[in-house]
């Protein structure tokens, strides 16, 4: 593969983008999809899922067939992955027996950056231990909780959840891996919004405990998102650069180097999954999508001219992407809203030009289909 630097020649630059795009489609599954929802979780890792219903999509687009959200929300229920704030502060879907190693690797650190945050809301260690002391009790037993009941929990005990304390608190405790968030909670006349809260160590029976975890965090990004490198490592999980270097090194005799410049960008030694024939080559991708956000330079999806339209936006947000062919070519939107979540999705092109009226909509109506059943 040519090099990756963006100083590489003009010519040269378009040809490296080009086949960077087409292995990153293959690791993100997108033109090699997994045969199951908990498959593809498990290639992935961590999902980007602060918008639930995004990162459903996100794991259902990955996954071969037509998927509905209701296929989701049933590994959700049977345990096989859940959502936690496993890096950056951000909520992703991990497979249940991959929580736990994660926050070995990074919740120390989103503790540290929520320190300030803390000592504004009141919130000390003497605070969270009895905030813990209350969720333990109250979801012993495989009792689950909505969040609004857990609050509720903590009220009653003298734990107030004025302001964004009570937010706070379930980071707190999800970081420390008490609480994740686990099976859906019905909802009629649409797609749920939420997941029940439980204990972490009654809903995981099967954690797993690889011999070195941040060597096994590299690995397993590289194979999700490569060619990638430690600053896109750095940037995907909030550690710092010399971490990721370090990361990098351990899990060396894992990977493959495929450019050095301007430093080396790997993929997995074993080898990528196998592409379909059947992919679609547009897809509709959901808000936060992994294949956009999760580097540290975003132009070798996106042109730069459009980044802005896409996000981070001032207020955070990152909108839902149309990607043809490897190249984010657009923008749609969509209402999960009660009465609201049948309607179309609307799609806006960058440039007419870059995927047909046909496979735009094919995208979309997959998604419809999803988002529907």
């Amino acid at each position: 593969m040519a090099p990756t630097s963006p100083s590489a020649g003009s010519s040269a630059r378009p040809r490296a983008v080009a086949a960077i795009r087409q292995e990153r489609l293959r690791s993100h599954r997108l033109s090699a999809p997994a045969p199951t929802i908990a498959e593809a979780a498990r290639h992935m890792l961590a999902t980007q899922s602060q918008e639930f219903w995004g990162g459903r999509w996100a794991l259902a687009a990955r996954t071969r067939g037509r998927m509905s959200v209701r296929d989701v929300d049933a590994a959700y229920d049977r345990g096989e992955i859940v959502r936690s704030w496993t890096m950056r502060g951000t909520i992703h879907t991990v497979p249940t027996a991959d929580l736990g190693w994660v926050l070995s690797v990074t919740a120390e650190r989103q503790r540290r950056q929520a320190a300030a945050v803390h000592r504004a809301e009141g919130i000390d260690a003497a605070e969270a231990d009895r905030a813990e002391r209350l969720a333990r009790a109250a979801l012993s037993g495989g009792n689950r909780l909505t969040r609004k009941e857990l609050f509720d929990v903590w009220e009653h005990g003298g734990v107030s959840t004025a302001r964004q304390r009570g937010y706070h608190l379930l980071v707190a405790l999800s970081l420390r891996a008490v609480v994740c968030q686990g099976p859906v909670v019905p909802r009629d006349n649409g797609p749920t919004r939420e997941q029940y809260l439980v204990r972490t160590d009654e809903w995981i029976t099967d954690a797993a405990t690889p011999a070195d975890p941040l060597a096994e965090f590299f690995v397993r990004y590289i194979a999700s998102h490569g060619p990638a490198g430690p600053r896109d490592f750095a940037w995907w999980t909030g550690l710092p650069l010399g971490v990721s270097r370090s990361a990098a090194a351990a899990a060396s005799d894992r990977l493959a180097v495929v450019a050095d410049e301007p430093e080396p960008q790997y993929v997995v030694a074993s080898g990528a999954p196998r592409r379909s024939a059947t992919a679609p080559e547009v897809v509709a991708l959901p808000p936060f999508e992994e294949y956009y956000l999760s580097y540290a330079d975003r132009t070798v999806p996106c042109a730069p001219e459009f980044l802005s339209a896409i996000g981070p936006s001032m207020n955070g947000i990152v909108r839902p992407i149309l990607v043809a062919r490897g190249e984010v070519v657009g923008v749609w939107t969509h209402s999960i809203a009660v009465g609201r979540h049948a309607d179309d999705p609307i799609p806006e092109l960058f440039a007419p030009s870059a995927a047909t009226d046909a496979e735009v909509t094919a995208a979309l109506d997959r998604y419809r289909d999803f988002i529907t059943a």
